[in-house]
């Protein structure tokens, strides 16, 4: 996954010089953490073989310029512009009629809501604002406030899912690559192209795999072999290459278990969580175990008068479980 992540970045950056993009923008969090000299180097290089493109970033929280870091002592290549302090600093590209504003964090985390009131300069430049953040600890902002800002474009970084803030105007990119299993859906880069001082955008999608939860039902009628032909035709359509979180649900057989083993083999299963219940038949229960504990415990539950709360229903599944499971020890 660490090469993975690597090799899609380099694949973005390529994808940069053969479409003959202008400005790239990265709006902080490029790495996880602080960067060591190898680091720097290696995407400078990258950014120095597309000598046409022009690149412009800020470090976010998880990658902030603290004292004595990488970041201080290292010199990008020409076509690139750190905006590397803590004040706010506006970098020029006259031949593109543009300015981008922005800083970059100094720790991993700042409260204050320094984006609100921040405006450009007044000229016939094409604005841009680099910002990282959006939650309490992370720089908050108003987005009304973003909208009254003046800035043409604010390229926003922290979150890692791509998502639209102020149409045409404010968005996030997310990650490339999703970083963590809670980063479901696509990830890739944003594709803006101007116009005078609008913009028009698009999502390029460009992860390699994605994770996915997959939610499947089970019946009473199925078996854990059913159950995994089910999963692995599943993975066959949705892609082999995705990381897969498998959730079974539904009433299945007292007599049946699943083996999370079993199911791993269908494809990259990061995990398996059964939330089946078994799928008792009370009637049938309540009176072969009549005057008995089992039975007492079904007439306690209004079950067949639809009264059932959610809780209710799985306290019953739950307890008769139990008590059967007792019995036959």
């Amino acid at each position: 996954r660490a090469r993975e992540l690597w090799e899609t970045f380099r694949e973005s950056i390529q994808d940069a010089s053969d479409l003959g993009v202008d400005l790239v923008l990265i709006a902080g969090d490029l790495f996880h953490t602080t960067p060591d000299e190898r680091m720097l180097r290696e995407v400078s290089y990258l950014f120095s073989s597309c000598p046409r493109t022009c690149f412009a970033l800020i470090a976010g929280n998880h990658d902030c310029i603290s004292a004595g870091s990488a970041w201080e002592k290292f010199h990008f290549p020409k076509n690139t512009a750190l905006l590397g302090t803590e004040e706010c600093e506006c970098i020029s590209f006259p031949s593109l009629g543009c300015e981008v504003y922005g800083f970059s964090y100094d720790r991993s985390q700042i409260d204050e809501a320094r984006y609100d009131g921040l405006r450009p300069d007044d000229n016939d430049a094409f604005h841009i604002l680099l910002a990282h953040g959006g939650d309490a600890l992370h720089i908050p902002y108003s987005p009304q406030e973003m909208e009254r800002s003046g800035f043409d474009y604010i390229a926003l970084g922290h979150i890692h899912q791509p998502q639209i803030i102020i149409r045409d105007r404010a968005a996030y990119s997310g990650a490339l690559s999703p970083i963590d299993a809670g980063d479901e859906g696509p990830h890739g880069y944003i594709l803006g192209e101007t116009s005078g001082h609008s913009v028009s955008l698009k999502f390029v999608p460009k992860a390699k795999r994605e994770y996915v939860t997959m939610t499947v039902n089970v019946n009473e009628n199925d078996t854990a072999l059913s159950v995994r032909d089910q999963i692995g035709e599943a993975v066959r359509q949705r892609g082999p290459e995705n990381i897969y979180k498998v959730v079974l649900t539904g009433q299945r057989d007292p007599a049946v278990s699943f083996d999370p083993q079993l199911i791993g083999g269908c494809g990259l299963i990061l995990s398996v969580t059964d939330r089946t219940v078994p799928a008792f038949h009370l009637e049938k229960l309540k009176e072969e175990y009549r005057g008995q504990l089992i039975g007492r415990y079904i007439e306690s539950f209004e079950y067949d008068h639809g009264q059932m709360s959610e809780k209710e229903r799985l306290a019953l599944q739950y307890g008769l479980s139990a008590l059967l499971s007792g019995r036959e020890e």
